[in-house]
C-alpha cells in the first residue's frame, strides 16, 4: 500500500483549524462546494488567505530541489522522496503535463497552485461518484458497487485493501479529507480513468456501428469533451472505411453473387472488379457508407442518453446489463433511421458501370421502379443482428477488459495501445462473426429486390434456400474480406482518433 500523503505534504498546507473545507486548494476557489463554501467565503480573514500562501510556498520551495523557482521531473521525484513519498515517472509526468501550462517541461508556483486546485475538483467529482449512500464517507462496499456497476469486478477484501492505503484513522472507511490528501499529489488512478482508457465504441470502426455507446465521465460532459469524441471517433470512422473500402466491396459482392456454381476468390473478385470498371470501381458504395457515419452516431448517442434516462437509474454509469438494453435499442433506433442509407449503399457497390449517374440518381431509380418499401427490404434481419452483434462485442470486451485490469493494472488502469486494439479487434470481430448470418440475408434481400421478375424473398425463406443450396458454409459467404478488412480498420481508426483528438483540444492519454 501506498502511504497517505496527509502527514508530511498536504496537512502542511491545510488550515490550522483542520477544516474540511480549508485547504490551500479551495482558498483559490477550486473546492467545489459542500458545507465549507459559505464559512470560507464569509469567515475567512485576509491573515488566514496569507497564512495558505505562506504553507502552499513552503511545501513548493520542500519540493523545488534545485531552488530554481519551478518544479521539473527531478525536482517532484526528489523532493516527493524526501518527504517519504516514492512515484513513478509516469506518475511525475502526468502531473506535470496537467499543469504546464506554457508548455515548458516544468511547473512554476501559479501553474503549481492551479494544478492543485484543477485536480481536486476533479477528485471531488470521482469522491461524490463512489459516495453511494452520500453519507460523506466511502466504504468497501461503495468501492465494490461502484467498480461493479461498470463492469469491474473486485472482491470486498481487495477492497478493504484499497481503504487500507488511505485510511489514516483506521475506521475503515474514508472522508472526504483522507480521500483528498491522499490523491492530492498523485494522478488520479481510479473509475474515471478505467472510463478513459477504455473508450471501445468511439474508436474502433470496423464497418458496422452496431456497438454500445461509450460511457462518458462526469468531467467529460461538463466540459464538452463528449463531443469532441464523437467527432474525432467519425472523422476516423471515415478514413478508415475509405482505406478498407474494396474489401468491403468484395464482401458485398461475394456475399450476393458467390455460390457453389460460382466460386469467388478474392484475386478473382477484385480482378473482376477492376476490368468491370477501371480501380476506381473498388471504391463503389464508399461515399453513402461515409456519410451515414454522422447522422447514425449522432442519432444513437441522443437515443442512448434518452433512454438512460428513462431506465429512471440514479447511477452515473450503466451497469454492464443496462448498457446492452440501452445501446441495443439505441443502435435499433439509430438503424431505423438511417436505413434507407443501408440499402443505397448496398445497391451503389452492386451496380454495374454507368448504370447510375450518383446516389440521388440511384435513389430516384428505387423509388420509380420499386416503391418506397424496396428502402427497407432486409431491414427484420438487420434489426436481430444488432443483438447479438451488441451483446457479444461488449460481453467478449468486458471479459478481456476486467482480465487484464485484474491481472496488469497495478500503478494504471491504462492498458496500453495494443492491448487496447488487441481488445478491440477480438471483441468487434466475436461480435460479426456472431451476427454474420443475418447480415448475409439482410444483404441479399437488400440486393434481390433490383432483379426484375426475381420472386419476392423472406428472411425465413432465404435462409431455407442457402441452407439446402449451399449448406451452413453458404452463410458465411464474404466472410474472408470482412475479416482481412478488421485488423487495418482497427488500426488506422486508432491513429486517426488520436490525432483528431489532439486536433480537436482533447487531453491526450
Amino acid at each position: 500500500a501506498r502511504r497517505s500523503l496527509a502527514s508530511p505534504v498536504v496537512s502542511g498546507v491545510l488550515c490550522p483549524c483542520g477544516s474540511p473545507h480549508a485547504s490551500a486548494v479551495e482558498s483559490g476557489g477550486g473546492g467545489g462546494g459542500g458545507g465549507g463554501a459559505s464559512a470560507g467565503s464569509s469567515g475567512r480573514s485576509a491573515c488566514e488567505a496569507s497564512e495558505q500562501d505562506r504553507r502552499l510556498r513552503a511545501l513548493f520551495q520542500k519540493l523545488d530541489v534545485n531552488r530554481d523557482g519551478a518544479l521539473c521531473i527531478h525536482d517532484l521525484a526528489v523532493g516527493l522522496g524526501r518527504l517519504g513519498l516514492h512515484r513513478t515517472e509516469l506518475d511525475l509526468r502526468k502531473i506535470v503535463k496537467a499543469g504546464d501550462k506554457d508548455l515548458d517541461g516544468q511547473l512554476d508556483f501559479e501553474e503549481f497552485v492551479h494544478y492543485l486546485q484543477d485536480h481536486e475538483k476533479k477528485l471531488r467529482l470521482v469522491f461524490k461518484s463512489l459516495d453511494k449512500k452520500n453519507d460523506g464517507r466511502i466504504d468497501a462496499q461503495e468501492i465494490v458497487q461502484s467498480l461493479r456497476d461498470l463492469g469491474v469486478k473486485i472482491s470486498e477484501q481487495q477492497a478493504e485493501k484499497i481503504l487500507k492505503s488511505m485510511d489514516k484513522n483506521g475506521t475503515m472507511t474514508i472522508d472526504w479529507n483522507e480521500w483528498r490528501d491522499y490523491h492530492l499529489l498523485h494522478p488520479v488512478e481510479n473509475i474515471p480513468e478505467i472510463i478513459l482508457y477504455w473508450k471501445h465504441s468511439t474508436i474502433f470502426d470496423v464497418g458496422e456501428n452496431l456497438t454500445v455507446p461509450d460511457e462518458f465521465t462526469v468531467e467529460e460532459r461538463q466540459t464538452g469533451m463528449w463531443w469532441r469524441h464523437l467527432v474525432a471517433g467519425g472523422g476516423a470512422g471515415a478514413v478508415s472505411r475509405t482505406c478498407t473500402a474494396p474489401l468491403d466491396r468484395l464482401k458485398v459482392l461475394m456475399q450476393v453473387h458467390a455460390s457453389r456454381s460460382n466460386n469467388m476468390c478474392i484475386i478473382g473478385g477484385f480482378t473482376q472488379m477492376i476490368r468491370e470498371g477501371g480501380p476506381r470501381s473498388l471504391w463503389r458504395g464508399n461515399g453513402i457508407n461515409v456519410l451515414k457515419i454522422a447522422p447514425e452516431s449522432a442519432i444513437k448517442f441522443m437515443a442512448y442518453e434518452q433512454i438512460k434516462r428513462f431506465i429512471g437509474t440514479d447511477q452515473e454509469m450503466l451497469r454492464i446489463h443496462e448498457r446492452l438494453v440501452a445501446g441495443s435499442l439505441a443502435g435499433a433506433i439509430a438503424q431505423s433511421s438511417i436505413y434507407p442509407m443501408e440499402v443505397l449503399k448496398t445497391r451503389m457497390a452492386l451496380r454495374k458501370t454507368g448504370q447510375y449517374s450518383g446516389m440521388l440518381d440511384c435513389a430516384k431509380n428505387i423509388l420509380a421502379k420499386e416503391g418506397m418499401a424496396a428502402f427497407y427490404k432486409g431491414y427484420i434481419p438487420n434489426m436481430l443482428g444488432i443483438i447479438p452483434y451488441a451483446g457479444i462485442d461488449l460481453a467478449v470486451y468486458e471479459t478481456l477488459k476486467n482480465t487484464w485490469l485484474q491481472r496488469y493494472a497495478v500503478n494504471s488502469a491504462d492498458p496500453g495501445v495494443f492491448v487496447l486494439l488487441a481488445c478491440g479487434t477480438i471483441s468487434s470481430t466475436c461480435g460479426q462473426l456472431a451476427s454474420y448470418p443475418l447480415a448475409l440475408v439482410r444483404t441479399r434481400m437488400q440486393a434481390q429486390a433490383s432483379v426484375e421478375g426475381a420472386p419476392e424473398v423472406t428472411m425465413r425463406g432465404l435462409f431455407k434456400h442457402i441452407l439446402k443450396t449451399e449448406g451452413a458454409f453458404g452463410l458465411y459467404r464474404g466472410l474472408a474480406p470482412n475479416f482481412m478488412k478488421v485488423i487495418p480498420a482497427v488500426s488506422i481508426s486508432y491513429v486517426v482518433y488520436e490525432n483528431l483528438k489532439m486536433t480537436l483540444g482533447v487531453d491526450s492519454r
